[in-house]
């Protein structure tokens, strides 16, 4: 699976897998890919610093990436305490009351919320970019839009190409006039913040959109043949995230919610604004319904929401309630039937992209005959 960008980045196959987890972008590294560890998830910059330091000495030196969520906009002097003030306590009466219909316990006393996502603030995503451009990364993302002017200016100054997500060729074409260097096409199937508009029509018209630069297939893709549809349509490599959840280098750390994932299937997942306050694909549960509902006081923009929930979703996962664990995963999770190592994976991807050509071409040489 080799394009002139899975060269230019100096990696063996053209797959960019996307995951939470350090010991799983390291093992995607190693596997031939190119390993991103999502940084949304950390709070302090130190935490991240950590982990990166940690990859460092686990990739043997090969390339890998880093994805922040930050606005394109800057926004001066706001503190994650001055958006948790702008919460209703309405909303907060409604998350007490959802946990306690399920009978999911307080915290320890003392234990803070460990999914508590804040980096898509200011102050926290900037800090995530310094750490980042401060150590050896092949590839900045950025999960929602191309981040700010003066951060894409930084990367490039340090030889690092910048990558965005997009949902349509509208934000795609803004992507590159901002001066992101790789689109990533992430169709309606995708798990976490994703539009709706499918994969198999978005890729071309954001190839189509912002030739001649370089575009990654995503959304629903966990197949050879899948990964060989998106280099038909005109990507230069995949870009995988829901994936990579169950395998056995995963820090998912609940048998509870691994399970429920291993029998899911392709239509157990559901758009909800119930986790950061934009639409995120993730596994449907008597949480999501809850927030979903017509009688329930409707969700908060981000960030408010996210900081909302972040409590109530580590007690949910501390607690194990099977009713209400859950978490973002794309439509390919009824294909996620079985744990495996990254290396596995990635075999059995490049294994089934090479059968997929195979076959295309035996198709190609019967029709000129």
């Amino acid at each position: 699976m080799r394009t002139e960008l899975s060269e230019r980045l100096g990696i063996e196959h053209a797959i960019f897998g996307f995951t939470p987890f350090p010991a799983v972008a390291a093992a995607i590294t190693r596997a031939g890919g190119l390993g991103v560890l999502g940084a949304v998830r950390y709070g302090a910059a130190e935490e991240l610093a950590k982990d990166l330091d940690w990859m460092d000495a686990h990739v043997g030196g090969l390339p890998y990436g880093v994805d922040v969520v930050m606005p394109a906009r800057k926004v001066e002097n706001v503190t994650v305490a001055d958006v948790e003030a702008m919460i209703p306590e309405g909303h907060r009466a409604f998350v007490r009351e959802t946990l306690a219909r399920y009978g999911v316990p307080e915290l320890p006393e003392g234990q803070r919320a460990g999914w508590r996502i804040t980096g898509w603030m200011e102050e926290v995503a900037r800090s995530h970019a310094d750490v980042a451009l401060e150590h050896p990364i092949s590839l900045l993302a950025s999960a929602l839009g191309p981040p700010p002017a003066d951060i894409i200016d930084r990367a490039h100054a340090a030889g690092v190409p910048v990558a965005a997500l997009a949902g349509s060729a509208r934000h795609a074409r803004r992507h590159a006039e901002a001066g992101v260097d790789i689109v990533v096409a992430q169709g309606h199937e995708a798990g976490g913040h994703t539009g709706e508009i499918g994969t198999m029509v978005l890729v071309p018209e954001i190839v189509s959109a912002v030739s001649p630069l370089p575009v990654l297939a995503a959304g629903g893709i966990g197949s050879g043949a899948q990964a060989a549809a998106g280099l038909a349509l005109g990507a230069q490599g995949v870009w995988l995230g829901s994936v990579w959840l169950t395998v056995t280098e995963s820090e998912l750390a609940s048998p509870v919610l691994r399970a429920k994932l291993l029998a899911a299937g392709s239509g157990d997942t559901v758009r909800s604004r119930s986790l950061t306050g934009k639409p995120a694909r993730q596994l449907r549960t008597e949480w999501t319904d809850a927030w979903d509902a017509a009688d329930g006081p409707g969700t908060l923009p981000m960030p408010l929401q996210g900081l909302l929930v972040a409590d109530a979703l580590s007690r949910i996962q501390t607690y194990e309630a099977p009713e209400l664990i859950g978490t973002p995963v794309g439509q390919i999770v009824g294909q996620m039937s079985a744990e495996r190592p990254v290396a596995a994976v990635v075999d059995e991807l490049t294994r089934g992209f090479e059968d997929a050509v195979a076959r295309l071409e035996r198709i190609a040489g019967r029709a000129h005959r």
